[in-house]
């Protein structure tokens, strides 16, 4: 599906490759057209800011927001987990099933960046990716908040991601997703601070639950009480 292949494309690093097609990526919403009005007028809105502003103003945008700030990080698990033990089994499994469904990925990439997860949701049939993506919606639905706070055009990416998932979330699992640590990101000592911690570790060791039902667990981690059993999350 286009519009996940779109989304993917701009929530990836901006490049002069990207901003020439802007024109291009917002054809491929029309022609699909899953997304309520008021999400792809937001949208047009983002794309023709891609071809305003400078490209180097765009990449630092980018950089400060999503590489800088951890309570922005694409990565998925991040939200969930951390750098614990958890989030490294959690991304075994979530490359397995991309494997699985045909999706190789390189050793550098790691599996629960967003813009890669909604790579893997384009090749999908459309109730499948609907269903993954609302597995996440508690951590979209933080994401796009934090972006708006910030004043960030970058929250319209995220409020099409909601819409696409046609998912709610729960106060519980909003309660759950790690807090804004509202570090500076120009404070390069805090920000050190903030990243150090445990690192995600990879291996045989944890226990193996691969697969599509394996993938929703581990999105939906955050919903579970303090004191459940961290092997069943792992």
């Amino acid at each position: 599906m286009k519009t996940f292949k779109v989304l993917s494309a701009i929530l990836s690093y901006p490049s002069a490759e990207l901003v020439a097609a802007a024109g291009d990526l917002a054809a491929a919403l029309d022609t699909e057209n899953l997304l309520p009005r008021s999400q792809r007028r937001a949208l047009d809105t983002f794309l023709r800011e891609l071809g305003e502003v400078d490209l180097y103003e765009l990449q630092e945008r980018y950089v400060i927001l999503f590489d800088r700030s951890r309570s922005l990080s694409l990565h998925l698990f991040e939200h969930v987990h951390g750098e614990s033990r958890d989030r490294g089994q959690a991304m075994i499994d979530l490359k397995s099933l991309y494997e699985t469904n045909g999706l190789g990925i390189t050793a550098t990439e790691l599996p629960d960046y967003l813009p890669l997860f909604l790579e893997f949701l384009s090749t999908r049939p459309m109730a499948e990716a609907t269903e993954l993506l609302g597995q996440t919606v508690h951590i979209l639905t933080t994401l796009a908040e934090r972006l708006h706070k910030r004043q960030s055009s970058y929250s319209a990416v995220l409020h099409a991601l909601i819409a696409l998932s046609r998912a709610t979330p729960k106060a519980d699992e909003l309660a759950a997703v790690l807090p804004d640590e509202g570090v500076d990101p120009d404070d390069l000592e805090a920000l050190d601070a903030a990243w150090e911690e445990e690192p995600v570790t990879f291996g045989p060791s944890a226990a193996a639950s691969c697969g599509k039902d394996g993938l929703i667990a581990k999105l939906r981690a955050a919903r579970r009480p303090a004191g459940a059993d961290t092997n069943n999350l792992s």
